[in-house]
C-alpha cells in the first residue's frame, strides 16, 4: 500500500494519518504462518524539523506453537511503529531508513518489516508451562510423567532390599 505523503515532505509539523490492515498469513515464522488474521496498521506520518517519521501501532491476534507443549494458542500482539522515512538513503544505510518514492512511502513495507522484527523469538502459551516430558513425551501441563524414576547404580543395591522387604 502505498501512502502520499508529498502535503507534508517541506511542511514542519505536517501530518497524514493512516489506517490500514494487511495480510501477512503467507509469513512463514520457523515453519508455521501463525499470523492468519489480518494485521492492522494505524498511525500518523508527522514531518518534524524536516524529519518525517512514521508513529503508530500494529495490533493483530496470532495462532503460534507454544514452544515448550507444542500446543497451538492465541496470542494478543501489539507492536509499536517508530520508523524513519527520506526522500535520499545514505550509502551506509543500515536499513534502518525507508525510501520516499515519488513523494508515496510503501507502508506495508514499513509495517512488514516492523512487525517481524518486533515478533518474540520464543513463543509460550504461559510463563509457567511445564511442557514436554524429554523421556514418554507427555504433556506435563494436562498429566503427569509416566517414566519410571531411575535409581542410581550405586544404591540399586538398597533398592532391592527395600523392594524385597515391601514384597513380605
Amino acid at each position: 500500500m502505498l501512502l502520499d505523503i508529498s502535503s507534508i515532505i517541506f511542511v514542519d509539523g505536517g501530518r497524514v494519518p493512516f489506517s490500514a490492515q494487511f495480510d501477512f498469513s503467507d509469513f512463514d515464522f520457523y515453519g508455521e504462518h501463525s499470523a492468519s488474521e489480518p494485521v492492522s496498521a494505524k498511525g500518523e506520518v508527522i514531518n518534524r524539523a524536516g524529519a518525517l517519521v512514521v508513529q503508530g501501532e500494529i495490533k493483530t491476534v496470532m495462532h503460534p506453537r507454544c514452544d515448550r507443549c507444542a500446543q497451538l494458542f492465541d496470542k494478543q500482539v501489539s507492536i509499536p511503529i517508530d520508523a524513519v522515512v527520506a526522500t535520499e538513503l545514505p550509502d551506509d544505510d543500515d536499513g534502518s531508513l525507508f525510501p520516499i518514492e515519488d513523494g508515496k512511502i510503501d507502508l506495508e513495507e514499513i509495517v512488514a518489516t516492523t512487525f517481524v522484527l518486533n515478533l518474540d523469538s520464543k513463543n509460550l502459551c504461559s510463563e509457567d508451562c511445564l511442557g514436554l516430558c524429554p523421556g514418554c513425551g507427555v504433556d506435563l501441563n494436562h498429566e503427569p510423567c509416566r517414566c519410571e524414576k531411575e535409581i542410581d547404580p550405586r544404591l540399586a543395591a538398597l533398592s532391592q532390599l527395600l523392594k524385597d522387604r515391601s514384597d513380605d
